[in-house]
């Protein structure tokens, strides 16, 4: 009698014994053995040594075409020579002035010559850190303290984010957020501007709306364009300030973000991941006398009662700085926002026809250089028709369940790194890699067809 073939889950446990190595040790060490929640993957993570390019290096010598990008930071690729030798000229110089820094000056002038709406500037550590800034801003400018955000929307893991998250959405997604808290936030259905007006005149105290404008959870729900020309000129009518959260779509659809592409501008912006190059930073950019309220004045009762401080240790350090302005001026002087796109709509045409030659009814689907692959048949929102964007919604949401985590094992198998079922794209992603990865998906899917998961 012959053996049974391996399982996706034994073929996992047997391939990598390093990265199982190193997730027990970290896990003596670091709650869950993880230093971010979305990098979870039972049993073990996969451990990174090197990344280059388009690719990386895991610790048991595997090479991979990778779709994480440092959480869709690398929009050049890994440790892209410029972006080194600009890091790498600036070490000897010290990664902390204690002061100003003239790479923060051009980083900042970068920042507002791209980015349609952004007047001034400032910058933080990390993206979360850019919404948490963005709000506070929001509430000191109007005088106001309740947010509306929108459900199925990430803006990072403080506490006036975390309602409307996961379902239900009356429940943030985490422990420890005050009562008090959540009761200064309301959360809506996406796409919905009916809903966004009721409850403008149901409440008197909204200081600004957040969301992400390319579409909920890093564009798995498309946004509707003609929403958000809807909730800009809903925001303008009452005094409410616009917020756009680009972390994610910042300088991905356009130099200009999200805000170019749709011609919609918000009155602040939040920034995270490209714009620091691939070092730790973020940044809010907004209207003049909005972000005024973030100056400081030798005047004692401004300083103390009316206005917003910046602290920070690592604000504008010269390191994430030079990163930076290295990577803002390629994204300036060059192609490459243009060319991840082109490279993302070659990939998202590969793998729709894999899943047709296949028959697997599943989709990839996708604006700018963010990629998706769901199961199910293509619902009209993904080809613009908003026309039912509630249950649409709900399905994009709904994922591949337990096929999900094999899939992605599936696909390292064959030497191709998803970001779970999805991806960002990089301009140093070649015609090869895409080809690769649409013939890996076709192996992959075939793979976890035959491990009973599809």
């Amino acid at each position: 009698m012959s053996a049974s073939p391996e399982t996706i889950e034994q073929i996992y446990v047997r391939r990598y014994p390093k990265s199982r190595e190193l997730w027990e040790r970290q896990a003596r060490l670091v709650p869950g053995g993880i230093t971010h929640t979305g990098r979870a993957l039972a049993p073990f993570p996969l451990f990174i040594a090197a990344n280059r390019s388009s690719h990386k290096w895991d610790a048991d010598g595997f090479e991979y075409v990778d779709y994480w990008l440092g959480h869709g930071a690398m929009l050049l690729g890994h440790a892209h020579p410029a972006v080194v030798e600009a890091v790498v000229r600036q070490a000897p110089n010290g990664f902390h002035a204690g002061g100003e820094s003239p790479l923060a000056v051009e980083w900042a002038e970068l920042v507002t010559s791209l980015v349609p709406s952004a007047e001034r500037v400032r910058f933080v550590a990390s993206g979360g850190e850019a919404t948490q800034m963005a709000i506070r801003v929001a509430r000191a400018f109007t005088g106001k303290d309740r947010i509306l955000k929108f459900q199925a929307s990430y803006h990072g893991w403080h506490d006036a984010v975390c309602l409307g998250v996961l379902p239900p959405y009356d429940v943030p997604f985490s422990l420890g957020v005050p009562k008090a808290v959540q009761d200064t936030v309301t959360t809506l259905p996406f796409n919905d501007l009916d809903g966004v007006e009721k409850a403008v005149a149901s409440y008197d105290d909204i200081a600004g709306i957040i969301l992400e404008p390319g579409g909920c959870f890093d564009d798995t729900i498309p946004s509707d364009p003609t929403f958000l020309k809807g909730l800009r000129e809903l925001a303008t009518r009452h005094g409410i300030l616009l917020i756009f959260d680009e972390v994610v779509t910042g300088f991905r659809y356009a130099r200009g973000g999200a805000q170019e592409y749709f011609g919609v501008m918000p009155d602040m912006t939040a920034l995270g991941k490209v714009v620091g190059g691939g070092l730790p930073a973020g940044a809010v950019a907004g209207r003049a006398d909005v972000m005024e309220v973030l100056a400081w004045r030798p005047d004692p009762d401004w300083a103390r009662f009316r206005m917003v401080p910046h602290p920070g240790t690592w604000n504008a350090n010269p390191a994430a700085a030079a990163a930076g302005v290295a990577t803002l001026k390629i994204v300036r002087d060059t192609d490459v926002v243009e060319r991840a796109i082109r490279q993302t709509r070659t990939l998202v045409a590969g793998f729709n026809e894999v899943c047709r030659r296949l028959g697997v009814e599943a989709f990839a689907y996708g604006r700018a250089s963010i990629f998706k692959l769901r199961r199910g048949k293509p619902p009209r929102i993904v080809s613009g028709d908003y026309s039912n964007h509630q249950a649409d919604s709900e399905q994009l949401l709904a994922g591949w369940g337990a096929a999900g985590p094999k899939i992605r094992k599936a696909m390292l198998f064959e030497g191709i790194d998803l970001m779970r079922t999805d991806g960002f794209m990089s301009a140093a992603h070649t015609d090869d890699d895409i080809d690769r990865t649409s013939s890996a998906l076709e192996r992959a899917l075939r793979r976890v067809r035959e491990d009973g998961s599809l």
